[in-house]
């Protein structure tokens, strides 16, 4: 079996053991499983890249890596911690959006209908502000949440223009924290609702790194040129 195999069946057996550990309150496994998820996933970007003869990118590396602190900042209790998790997460994203970009997301989302991620992003992102500013407001979260959801609507945006492994991944990835921020604001808390948000968020964050690692090593599309488009067949 290939070892880039071998990484990911453990990052699905981790994710397994945090969401056991979620559901049971087991607060130190919790905290052994959760820093291993995305370094799990980072090695298995690295190998695939290696086994297809590629390089990985980098810029995807780099979100995991903003993730993994991300989630260790997550870990600790209170405003500052979240706010310092919130901020690394925000450079996942970014680095996610550069790296969709550059690979030819922003001239894909200008055709339909890849058109309709962005403006229903767009949507979402301003109907649960609204729903959630009051709450927001109280926790005194309301301008560095709204900053970060246009983050994260960029970021699942510009993953719906690569397929739908890594589309599913960053709407998955945007529901998740959608779900903790309803839960910041007071406004929706469901039960199992820890439960819910690593699972989408784990599931999320592996169907961006499985999509993309079906690229590696691929140029970015050369962009379309008055002179391209009048040579292309009509």
């Amino acid at each position: 079996m290939p070892r880039s195999r071998l990484l990911l069946a453990a990052f699905v057996a981790v994710t397994a053991a945090n969401l056991a550990a979620n559901a049971t309150g087991g607060g130190l496994a919790e905290l052994v499983t959760k820093p291993l998820l995305m370094p799990l996933l980072a090695g298995y970007l690295w190998r695939a890249a290696i086994e297809r003869g590629h390089r990985p990118t980098r810029l995807v590396l780099a979100a995991l890596a903003c993730s993994t602190g991300g989630d260790v900042a997550l870990l600790g209790t209170g405003t500052g911690w979240f706010v310092t998790g919130m901020a690394l997460f925000l450079g996942a994203h970014l680095c996610y959006v550069a790296a969709f970009t550059r690979h030819g997301a922003a001239a894909a989302l200008r055709r339909p209908p890849l058109l309709a991620a962005p403006i229903g992003y767009a949507v979402l992102t301003v109907a649960a502000l609204v729903w959630m500013w009051p709450g927001l407001t109280d926790a005194g979260l309301a301008a560095p949440v709204a900053g970060y959801a246009i983050a994260l609507a960029a970021m699942a945006s510009t993953a719906a223009a690569h397929g739908w492994r890594v589309g599913l991944g960053g709407a998955l990835f945007l529901g998740s924290d959608l779900l903790i921020a309803t839960g910041v604001a007071g406004v929706l808390d469901p039960p199992g609702a820890p439960v819910l948000v690593m699972a989408s968020y784990a599931a999320g964050q592996a169907l961006i790194v499985a999509g993309w690692a079906r690229h590696a090593g691929t140029a970015p599309p050369a962009p379309i040129t008055p002179a391209t488009a009048s040579a292309a067949p009509r």
